[in-house]
């Protein structure tokens, strides 16, 4: 029995102290509401907006998700039944009202739950679903490769409850803004002592009233990157009830498992992400980092590789600095778009950065001028780019 619908059958039971297995909230219509007349949202959230979140999908279980490529959407481990064949899902993309008649569905034809995965409260909530055939130009949600968006405010979206033990399964997205909670604090406060950190990420408010909840299980929470683009940070995994105070709504840490989620995708193929080709573009030529100052660049430009680039490009850096957490590295795409490899930190005092990154760059067209961009952000050690490589 999937654990999305468990949920809603014990608290529609009344058994609201259950732990919770999918947290979070949304925007519901009473059955004879027109599109226009909605009823008040949750507390914190609005309707969401078509086109707003474009990325969006739902699957028939009640539960939500993200599309990864054309042909496979990210969602989380607890809402499937384990990996294998399974026609049994249908999913909604391109609309936040599911009877919309501009919809576009598909069914599943097998799914991929993440390796080791036993329960939302020991991680690994991650899985991938593999549509009967692509949509051709649908909007995909790029997943965060590092820590560097584990911040701030996220956007959180989706169909599920708008109270604990309310209905989990909507016929209007709502959304809502959430502010990451460190784990020390979410584990304290929250009463998650035994929340796994390394694939665990939290948000909400201390006063609750604000979450994701029964029905939302498996969407993305995302955010703006540097350059405005959407990023996705989290998965909505678990949590104590839905918008309770102190009891912070848990994600699966998409950053800890993008390389997974990148090498699983390109087994299941499809879409409009490419294998890797072991095309090898390199810039060998020394840059001068000026300290304390403004971005140095190294360019490669790339050719001759089709369509888009992999969701599992490489990239390998050779940088020789006498204190290499004065860095701050980024690969910017031939459109502007940048993509965090490395941040600063005052505390690794270690030299030289040689290091291999994978980045998620499946919405980029591979061809095009490349950049390393590097910039020293503290004074008094200095360094120079000796050699980095892009492999396709």
């Amino acid at each position: 029995m999937r654990k999305t619908l468990f949920k809603a059958s014990l608290l529609a039971a009344g058994l609201a102290t259950a732990l919770a297995t999918t947290v979070g909230q949304a925007a519901a219509a009473p059955p004879s509401s027109q599109p226009g007349d909605v009823s008040p949202q949750v507390v914190g959230g609005t309707l969401a907006t078509k086109g707003e979140f474009p990325w969006l999908v739902h699957l028939s279980m009640g539960c939500g998700g993200a599309m990864y490529t054309e042909q496979i959407v990210l969602t989380a481990a607890h809402c499937l039944d384990g990996t294998g064949p399974d026609t049994s899902i249908s999913v909604i993309y391109g609309v936040v009202d599911r009877q919309d008649p501009a919809r576009i569905t598909r069914t599943s034809t097998y799914v991929h739950s993440a390796p080791g995965f036993t329960g939302v409260t020991t991680g690994k909530d991650w899985a991938l679903v593999k549509l009967n055939a692509p949509i051709t130009g649908a909007a995909l949600l790029p997943i965060t490769t590092t820590t560097a968006y584990n911040n701030g405010t996220f956007d959180i979206v989706g169909w599920g409850g708008t109270s604990e033990g309310g209905n989990a399964m909507n016929r209007y997205a709502s959304k809502a803004k959430v502010p990451f909670v460190d784990d020390t604090t979410c584990t304290a406060q929250a009463s998650y002592p035994n929340l796994v950190k390394s694939d665990s990420i939290c948000a909400g408010y201390k006063e609750g009233g604000v979450d994701t909840c029964q029905g939302d299980s498996g969407g993305p929470m995302a955010r703006r990157d540097a350059n405005n683009n959407w990023v996705q940070v989290g998965i909505v995994s678990w949590g104590s009830g839905c918008a309770r105070p102190d009891k912070y709504g848990i994600y699966t840490e998409v950053s800890t498992f993008a390389a997974a989620i990148a090498a699983a995708a390109a087994d299941l193929g499809g879409g409009t992400t490419p294998p890797p080709t072991g095309k090898v573009f390199e810039n060998a030529n020394n840059v001068n980092i000026t300290d304390a100052g403004a971005a140095v660049t190294s360019s490669v430009t790339v050719s001759g590789v089709t369509g888009n680039a992999p969701s599992t490009l490489k990239v390998d850096v050779d940088i020789k600095h006498t204190w290499r957490g004065d860095l701050v590295i980024d690969l910017v795409a031939p459109d502007g778009t940048a993509y965090r490899l490395k941040n600063s930190s005052s505390n690794d005092s270690a030299d030289n950065v040689i290091a291999s990154y994978t980045v998620n760059a499946s919405t980029e067209v591979a061809n095009g001028t490349w950049k390393l961009k590097v910039q020293d952000v503290a004074r008094y050690d200095t360094g120079y780019i000796d050699s980095w490589k892009l492999t396709f």
